[in-house]
């Protein structure tokens, strides 16, 4: 007769799940810092503790990397997906500008993330946190960002 009260093993949380999980952390931080003006390591170190259990299986260096870099780089970021909008910067949704600047930082800045995955990790986080429909807006601003800052990479993908 087995015991079944002993405690299950803990699923190891694969390396994606860890960035992902960075990504959406970096979402909420980014927005926080929009919204309020707070500096940048206070909200990092704030997510750090709020969110100490949840963060456990998190890429908590990317997570910094995001939230540092895209906030020291917001003017170069939004200067380069600016030209792909369809409004003005100030017209943005709160949520779907933090994520086009997660996105651009990415395709910019990491560029060991396939622009694909880049791309993709953006509209993900557009969807659950997004409006309705700024999965598809913010997969269209990214989509021409990436054929200007990754042309390389987008002409050989597209010429398998």
């Amino acid at each position: 007769m087995s015991d079944n009260t002993a405690p299950k093993p803990k699923k190891k949380v694969s390396l994606t799940e860890q960035r992902r999980a960075a990504r959406s952390f970096a979402l909420q931080a980014l927005y926080q810092w929009q919204m309020a003006g707070q500096p940048v390591n206070e909200i990092d170190a704030q997510f750090r503790v709020d969110n100490e259990a949840e963060m456990r299986n998190t890429d908590k260096r990317l997570f910094s990397e995001l939230l540092t870099g895209v906030a020291s780089r917001k003017s170069e970021l939004d200067e380069q997906f600016k030209p792909f909008l369809d409004r003005e910067l100030d017209d943005l949704d709160p949520v779907e500008l933090a994520v086009l600047r997660i996105g651009s930082y990415e395709l910019i800045h990491r560029l060991e993330v396939p622009y694909r995955v880049a791309i993709n990790e953006s509209v993900e986080l557009a969807k659950i946190f997004g409006a309705t429909e700024s999965h598809r807006y913010v997969n269209g601003v990214l989509d021409k960002l990436a054929q200007r800052v990754r042309m390389a990479e987008v002409k050989a993908r597209s010429s398998r």
